[in-house]
């Protein structure tokens, strides 16, 4: 009987499951998208149970489609959205609503924190103290759950990021891999253990803290009831750190952007733990009995702006149009826009920069904002690689997510790093990281150096702008996110 590899891609607006076979081809696919909640300005927010069913649902989906049977699945691999902060009772039932990594409720808070223990908390966890990872967003939810404190310290409540709720529901196991770990700020990545000084920093019980294991290992197996059969779950890793792996990058210097709701540039710094001010340092995988590290530039808000284009202001009706429109100007005409609606990240850090459109005329149209919409993106993976250069040589750039097939981007994305993009056939990665991950512990693939002969490349694009276009239209950005930068501040809000 043929075996596959099932991943859960548990993502930011939907739940995705793919199946895959030995060539890593896509036999089937289920994919659903579920709410976003946002109670307050600045807060998001998921239901739990509403992942939950929309991931039964696509593994169901993707079975049927790809026409087999769940007892042919040989392994299963989980990746997630990281650093959103699920509580839970040990029944699987959720304590409160899933914070969401985007979510700004405890900026306040770690504005504090990162006064007095910024330099403390980047060397022991590689992270730049923000609102964005697990620990505040987690101390809130103790301190403003009523009765969630309590149950936390006589061991009624569990805590995890999407991949541990996820495994705990399929398997019953509360654990969670390195990568994950490493983004809750409350992980030392040197020790590789959770760290006693940053949980007493944040008032959190060890107790409610997963078992954290490798990326590729046999955790346990599914519940029979579940899908149907008992399978392995074997595979565990953050999405941008198994995004990196599915396009093989397993040598250090090999760099990709994952375009998702945020973008996502990782680099791997092999066994090398390397600091940047403005960058994260992050576990990319555990494997073998070894760490591999990353450096990493989170880009919070990119396909979230295309999304924005759709259903906010309302210009376009699928993300698609933005490349006909894009390519109706033969140029910006001087119109830019910074999508942080949430901030920015890297490089920049500002938890209180607000979104900015500048350059608009009486001749401003939609062409031109899904064009500034497009460069944004661009210009924020940019400001990462700069900063990544200064620690690792950077010869091309692997991509990977939804946005990849907007050719009008993928050109002004080689056109503005001076570097030649690199998209591959099977555009999946993320998902597919997640299935080597998993079928490396079963066997089903039996080194990197086979999962290395898999991957191809579909189309590569080569930087054709002059140096002095390029140059100008990259201050002319600089310049734009200058002017985002803090605004709330000046505001109030």
């Amino acid at each position: 009987m043929e075996k596959f590899v099932l991943s859960l891609d548990e993502g930011t607006t939907s739940a995705r499951a793919i199946l895959f076979d030995r060539e890593s081809n896509v036999l089937g696919l289920g994919q659903y998208e579920f709410p976003q909640h946002y109670p307050k300005p600045g807060w998001v927010e998921h239901d739990p149970e509403e992942i939950w069913e929309a991931q039964l649902r696509a593994i169901r989906t993707a079975i049927e489609r790809a026409k087999i049977e769940p007892a042919q699945i040989t392994a299963m691999g989980v990746t997630n959205q990281r650093e959103t902060t699920i509580v839970w009772d040990k029944s699987g039932r959720p304590l409160y609503n899933a914070i969401v990594w985007q979510c700004r409720r405890t900026a306040e808070m770690v504005e504090e924190v990162k006064r007095e223990y910024g330099s403390l908390i980047k060397e022991k966890t590689g992270l730049v103290p923000d609102a964005y990872f697990s620990a505040s967003k987690l101390k809130w939810l103790l301190d403003n759950v009523p009765g969630l404190r309590e149950k936390a310290e006589r061991g009624e409540a569990l805590f995890g990021t999407v991949d541990t709720f996820l495994i705990y529901r399929l398997t019953g196991e509360h654990v969670t891999d390195y990568s994950n770990a490493s983004r809750t700020m409350l992980f030392n990545i040197k020790k590789l253990e959770w760290d006693d000084e940053l949980l007493e920093l944040f008032d959190i019980p060890e107790g409610v803290l997963p078992e954290v294991r490798e990326s590729s290992e046999v955790y346990s197996y599914t519940k029979r009831g579940v899908i149907g059969a008992e399978i392995p779950v074997g595979g565990d890793a953050g999405d941008q750190q198994a995004a990196l792996f599915g396009q093989a990058a397993f040598e250090t210097g090999m760099v990709k952007a994952t375009y998702g709701t945020g973008s996502f540039i990782l680099a791997n710094t092999g066994k090398t733990v390397r600091y940047s001010d403005n960058l994260l340092t992050t576990i990319a995988w555990g494997l073998n009995g070894k760490v591999t590290y990353a450096l990493e530039g989170s880009v919070f808000v990119t396909g979230a702006a295309v999304q924005w284009l759709r259903d906010g202001i309302r210009i376009i009706k699928h993300a698609s149009e933005t490349e006909g429109l894009a390519r109706k100007l033969r140029s910006n005409e001087g119109v830019y826009f910074v999508p942080a609606f949430v901030g920015l990240g890297a490089p920049y850090w500002d938890q209180f920069a607000r979104g900015l459109i500048i350059g608009i005329t009486r001749g401003t149209g939609r062409e031109h904002l899904a064009r500034a919409t497009l460069e944004a993106i661009a210009y924020l993976t940019r400001d990462v690689i700069e900063e990544m250069e200064k620690l690792v040589g950077i010869k091309e750039l692997r991509v990977d997510g939804g946005a990849t097939s907007n050719d009008f981007l993928m050109q002004f994305q080689a056109d503005v790093l001076k570097r030649r993009v690199v998209r591959p056939v099977v555009k999946e990665t993320t998902a597919l990281g997640a299935a080597y991950l998993a079928g490396l512990a079963v066997g089903y693939w039996e080194s990197l150096a086979e999962i290395k002969e898999l991957w191809r490349a579909e189309k590569v694009f080569e930087p054709k702008m002059d140096d002095e276009t390029r140059e100008k239209l990259y201050r002319g950005w600089k310049e734009a996110v200058r002017r985002a930068m803090g605004w709330a501040k000046v505001v109030g809000r």
